[in-house]
């Protein structure tokens, strides 16, 4: 809903994997069936608040773990109607070797993720697609892309949250009052235990996310 020049419009940018961690670090898995929508919300609740972007990856090498996050994705998407948008990065195999004892093994590395979220700030602020950007990450990585879209757009507002159990000086040096997204948020920002898709399906909060 649009409420006029006199509420500001924001853009809120959703780190998923500083979030993810942050939430398992504080909570394990509490609130990990977390409405984004309505998490914006209650962080920002005057704003008129423009598509909500959340930027993760898919799971490897992990089939329940991946079925968890699709039915999540699924159910987030369903539940917003549109209103959060997700965009995915990808995870790369790399392969490490002891030189001690020879033996192998593989890890991920979470790629594009960090550069989709740095290419929607910059864009959103030289298109002056609203008033104010609202962050939620403490990964300083993004500091590079705030300080370009703060230069190319002086007059938009930043605003950072941080997820749980995370925080950055070099972000909050950037952006003065720098946030934790706070406890009653989030337990109040929870999807229902049940969403309805589209075409019937229902997602179901996974039995190992209570």
């Amino acid at each position: 809903m649009v409420r006029g020049a006199a509420w500001p419009r924001s853009s809120p940018t959703i780190d998923g994997f500083n979030l993810y961690h942050g939430l398992r670090a504080k909570y394990q898995h509490r609130y990990l069936w977390l409405d984004l929508q309505r998490l914006v919300q209650r962080i920002r609740p005057a704003d008129d608040i423009l598509a909500v972007r959340y930027f993760t990856a898919l799971v490897r090498d992990d089939r329940p773990a991946l079925a968890r996050q699709e039915d999540y994705l699924s159910a987030l998407t369903a539940h917003s109607r549109g209103a959060v948008d997700v965009i995915l990065g990808r995870y790369q195999a790399r392969r490490h070797a002891c030189r001690q004892c020879g033996a192998t093994w593989t890890s991920y590395e979470e790629k594009e993720t960090d550069v989709n979220i740095a290419v929607s700030l910059v864009a959103d602020a030289a298109a002056a697609a609203s008033r104010l950007a609202l962050i939620v990450s403490a990964d300083s990585d993004l500091c590079p892309a705030i300080r370009t879209a703060r230069a190319l757009n002086r007059a938009r507002g930043m605003i950072a949250a941080f997820p749980p159990s995370r925080s950055s000086f070099e972000i909050r040096t950037l952006i003065p009052g720098a946030f934790t997204i706070a406890a009653a948020d989030l337990r109040n920002s929870l999807l229902p235990d049940t969403v309805t898709g589209p075409a019937g399906r229902a997602y179901k909060r996974p039995g190992k996310w209570r």
